[in-house]
């Protein structure tokens, strides 16, 4: 049997046939209906329902922009050639909050903004995503005061921090990367996490 190589069992494959020479004095070969099946992994994907979709949610994921300040420039960028959010299924930037399921806030956030900003969040259909994007959105950055929202947090949940002040793109598309690889490991979204309240 190949170094690496994953057994019948370890899909979750549980039938008697499979499961026979598990205990016995040849527990560390292969048994021998696998070894007539030869790679299985090669010849047939394997998955189930739950990864495919994550599969899916990650590679066609469309933002809703919500630039606020100076991070909305380096959001910008990331839809350049020299960056190319597109190869992930990003290049699409809605302008509606129902056609998107990434919420990038970027920039400070003042409590007159709050309401609108949060009403964004409630029209995005579900599962949706929200990316904090710089250090004025995670925590207010340097704008300690009355009139900015100490945080993006404080209205909705978010899933991701991008710190900087501003964060360059190769910092959003880090958090981007972050984001799908919580998705293919099946992390639920903030608000399920968090037991948020919807709408």
């Amino acid at each position: 049997m190949a170094v690496g190589r994953k057994r019948l069992a370890d899909y979750g494959l549980n039938t008697e046939r499979i499961l026979m020479e598990k205990h016995g004095p040849k527990r560390d070969e292969p048994p021998a209906f696998e070894a007539e099946l030869g790679n299985l992994e090669e010849r047939l994907m394997l998955t189930t329902v739950e990864k495919a979709l994550a599969w899916a949610q990650r590679g066609s994921m469309w933002p809703d922009t919500f630039g606020l300040a100076c991070c909305a420039i380096e959001m910008m960028s990331i839809v350049s050639s020299r960056y190319d959010v597109s190869r992930f299924g990003m290049e699409v930037f809605r302008s509606s909050p129902r056609q998107a399921d990434l919420l990038i806030v970027s920039g400070r956030v003042s409590h007159k903004m709050s309401a609108p900003l949060r009403q964004i969040y409630d029209q995005m259909l579900e599962p949706k995503w929200v990316m904090a994007m710089g250090a004025c959105a995670s925590s207010a950055g340097m704008f300690n005061n009355y009139a900015v929202l100490q945080g993006v947090d404080k209205i909705c949940p978010v899933d991701i921090y991008v710190p900087g002040c501003p964060p360059r793109p190769e910092a959003v598309l880090e958090g981007i990367v972050r984001l799908h690889e919580r998705i293919k490991a099946g992390v639920p979204p903030a608000y399920e996490l968090r037991k948020a309240a919807q709408g």
